[in-house]
């Protein structure tokens, strides 16, 4: 195991404990990020199709958000894992559509069109000020990022709560950075890079 490794394996560990606190403490706190999102998701140039995702664990729900962003005639979609070492794909996400488990035990549509976002709201473990996140390791939303940049301009916006914020996050060369982190506080935009 590497030093970069080892350290992401630590800053994993007090990061997810630190998320624990943030949402058993964090009533009503989705509802806030969530106007916060909206804010800034409406401030993000040609951003008509939104990533958001189907929460797990003690990630901060998005849903509130996406339930708005659809009232107010944005494409919706939400990440399905392909297989392991790949981008994600996007499918459109509806309120009322049905869910089943896709891997990892996500939750993902049964239906519907697949489509790239513009913008995406991303789960993490932890942030810093300079805009970069901790992510559970499968390198998922990286490669994602990174392909989807190649060909276009799209934003990625960490969604968290204020409690997940660290003084540095371990990085290394294939992270991608994100544009803001978005929290019940409001959008951090990252310090200069």
């Amino acid at each position: 195991m590497s030093d970069l490794e080892r350290r992401k394996a630590k800053a994993r560990s007090d990061g997810y404990a630190a998320r624990a606190r943030a949402h058993a403490a964090g009533f009503g706190a989705a509802r806030q990020a969530a106007g916060h999102a909206l804010r800034v998701l409406a401030g993000a140039p040609a951003a008509r199709v939104v990533a958001g995702y189907l929460p797990i664990r003690t990630e901060i729900d998005p849903r509130p958000g996406m339930l708005a962003l659809h009232g107010l005639g944005y494409t919706v979609c939400v990440p399905v894992i392909e297989a392991p070492a790949h981008p994600l794909l996007f499918r459109v996400w509806k309120p009322e559509v049905a869910l089943v488990p896709g891997p990892f035990k996500v939750l993902i549509p049964a239906e519907g069109d697949w489509i790239e976002p513009d913008a995406l709201l991303v789960p993490l473990i932890a942030f810093d000020d300079e805009g970069h996140r901790l992510g559970y390791g499968g390198g998922f939303y990286d490669r994602t990022l990174h392909a989807l940049r190649a060909h276009r301009v799209v934003r990625a916006y960490g969604f968290a709560y204020e409690g997940q914020h660290v003084p540095e996050v371990p990085r290394g060369l294939t992270d991608a950075p994100l544009d803001a982190v978005v929290t019940e506080t409001g959008a951090r935009l990252p310090a200069a890079r």
